[in-house]
């Protein structure tokens, strides 16, 4: 009995000991600096994800401008192309002001997105006004999911004290507002009442 007293003694001692050593700061985790708070993390996670989105986006507003029967619906997005070209360049000057190189990480809400305009492409027939309603339906998704995104992204900017970045993240807020409400103007001024006659 006394050999398995002494045992638990040990035991307990050890185990004081360890929580010693396991109330030393803890290391950062990969790819995080030691001074950056939970939430700074959470921010920069969200600029990968963004950046991501927009890098995607790139790559699919010119399908989109190819499968648009309306020239002006066409016009839409090649010029909105131009604007996320300008998205990604300004998302590279946030990563610059944190301090981190540009780097994506997936996201899997613009990748949905995008998927689903192809299958739109594939689902409605060419040369039509329906497939530019539907296309439209496409483009006004990936901004409603921008429009949030940065909405959030610049109020977190804000409190953790990078005003430069929500300046920057504003502006961009402010242009896909304007893509969002031209797509709307598009739909009610014209593609879906010529949609109607199909």
């Amino acid at each position: 009995m006394s050999t398995t007293t002494h045992k638990v003694g040990s035991t307990t001692t050890n185990k004081k000991n360890t929580g010693a050593t396991s109330a030393a700061k803890p290391k950062p985790k990969p790819g995080r600096r030691a001074n950056d708070s939970e939430l700074q993390e959470s921010f920069h996670d969200e600029i990968k994800d963004i950046y991501w989105a927009e890098k995607k986006l790139v790559q699919t507003l010119p399908k989109l401008a190819k499968a648009a029967t309306s020239e002006e619906l066409r016009n839409a997005f090649t010029q909105h192309l131009k604007v996320t070209e300008e998205h990604v360049t300004r998302l590279e000057k946030v990563f610059d002001i944190l301090g981190h190189k540009p780097q994506a990480k997936k996201c899997d809400a613009m990748e949905g997105i995008t998927e689903e305009g192809a299958s739109i492409i594939e689902d409605t027939k060419d040369g039509t006004h329906t497939r530019d309603v539907a296309l439209i339906f496409a483009g006004q998704k990936a901004e409603h999911y921008e429009i949030a995104t940065y909405g959030g992204l610049a109020q977190v900017a804000k409190t953790l004290g990078y005003e430069e970045i929500a300046s920057i993240l504003e502006q961009t807020l402010a242009e896909e507002k304007e893509a969002d409400q031209s797509l709307t103007e598009l739909a009610e001024n014209s593609i879906n009442e010529e949609a109607t006659e199909e």
